[in-house]
């Protein structure tokens, strides 16, 4: 109700729009098809496991964590921090990711646990080959990166000013 002299009316507030039936369908399928996954692991950890598997699964994913946590965010966020200021974003990004893609694929490779019985299984020195490639990675990168660096755009000189006239 207006005031004494207040002629505004008051504002109406926008009616809520309920999400789709569809969508709010398809969310609660998909919530319950992972709560289905989740169980059918967990049934498959305790059943069909050793009775010491479900405390290593636990220490492992406990360790997954700790590594994530503790090395890979920080070492992420450093890295957007660094990318963030420069004039070379796109290029920077796309070889800080190929470079974390490689480092994904070899990684295993590299920690395998001492020389297999056959020599043929894991032929080659797979550490000196990730550096290979990673240098590679940084050679493409920087090239890349001083391509399509920003250009200062050239002042041209003012024309000169005639005798007399100034």
């Amino acid at each position: 109700m207006p005031r004494n002299g207040d002629t505004t009316a008051p504002t109406p507030t926008p009616a809520a729009s309920p999400a789709p039936a569809t969508a709010t369908t398809a969310r609660i399928a998909l919530g319950a098809l992972g709560v289905a996954a989740l169980g059918f692991g967990a049934y498959e950890l305790f059943t069909l496991t050793r009775p010491g598997d479900p405390l290593d699964v636990t220490l492992w994913l406990a360790g997954a964590v700790a590594l994530h946590d503790g090395l890979l965010v920080p070492l992420v966020l450093g890295a957007g921090l660094f990318v963030g200021r420069s004039g070379s974003r796109p290029a920077l990004r796309g070889g800080l990711l190929a470079a974390g893609c490689l480092t994904l694929l070899a990684l295993p490779l590299m920690l395998r646990p001492g020389k297999p019985n056959n020599p043929t299984v894991l032929p080659l020195d797979y550490p000196v080959n990730w550096a290979l490639a990673l240098a590679l990675t940084a050679l493409a990168t920087a090239c890349v990166a001083w391509a399509t660096r920003p250009r200062r755009k050239r002042r041209t000189p003012a024309p000169p000013v005639p005798p007399g006239t100034e």
